[in-house]
């Protein structure tokens, strides 16, 4: 059921699988629960961002995908969301989790073509979100949403994969919630 979109059946939860090099596309959709974006309007906003460019910086110059975080943040701006960087140096605890919407995660990924596993890495975005209470691994490579767990367990998981090297972690916030800084909290 490779490249399948749509509700997963046992749970509920929208999940896009993983079609051609569009991780980018599938983790702003599981993030924000509905199939808002799609190549083509990634596309659009690649060539939005590098109007007079022939050969674009911001995806894959084989037109399959592999977008940029510039992409990403150009496409959560567009429905009213802002993309924030995580500093790696601060300590989770400092994460308000009230103000954010989910998280995008930038990770290293092993190439394959079919069962090979090439020794070539690749970057690939994934998508984190709570619902119902329990968040959510919204990675479009896995076959189904994986339960993470509550805050606590969260925190756990975001610290294991943020000690990766190289990871990178965009929180996903309202604008008004960016502007506020609600994202941070004041305990130290």
């Amino acid at each position: 059921m490779s490249g399948s979109s749509g509700r997963h059946e046992a749970s509920g939860i929208y999940h896009e699988r993983q079609r051609l090099e569009l991780c980018a596309v599938h983790a702003l959709n599981n993030v924000l629960q509905e199939r808002i974006f799609t190549q083509e309007v990634a596309d659009e906003i690649c060539k939005r961002l590098a109007p007079d460019t022939r050969w674009n910086p911001h995806r894959s110059f084989l037109g399959t995908g592999n977008y940029d975080v510039n992409v990403i943040m150009a496409a959560l701006q567009s429905v009213g969301l802002e993309a924030i960087w995580w500093d790696k140096r601060r300590p989770l605890e400092q994460l308000s989790l009230a103000g954010v919407l989910g998280f995008i995660i930038n990770v290293p990924s092993n190439v394959c073509l079919g069962l090979l596993s090439l020794p070539v890495r690749r970057r690939h975005w994934i998508a984190v979100r709570q619902l119902d209470g329990i968040y959510y691994n919204l990675d479009s490579k896995l076959k189904a949403p994986a339960p993470i767990g509550g805050e606590a367990d969260l925190r756990v998981f975001l610290q294991e994969i943020l000690s990766e090297a190289p990871c990178e972690l965009l929180l996903v916030v309202p604008h008004e919630t960016d502007e506020a800084g609600n994202w941070l909290s004041t305990v130290r």
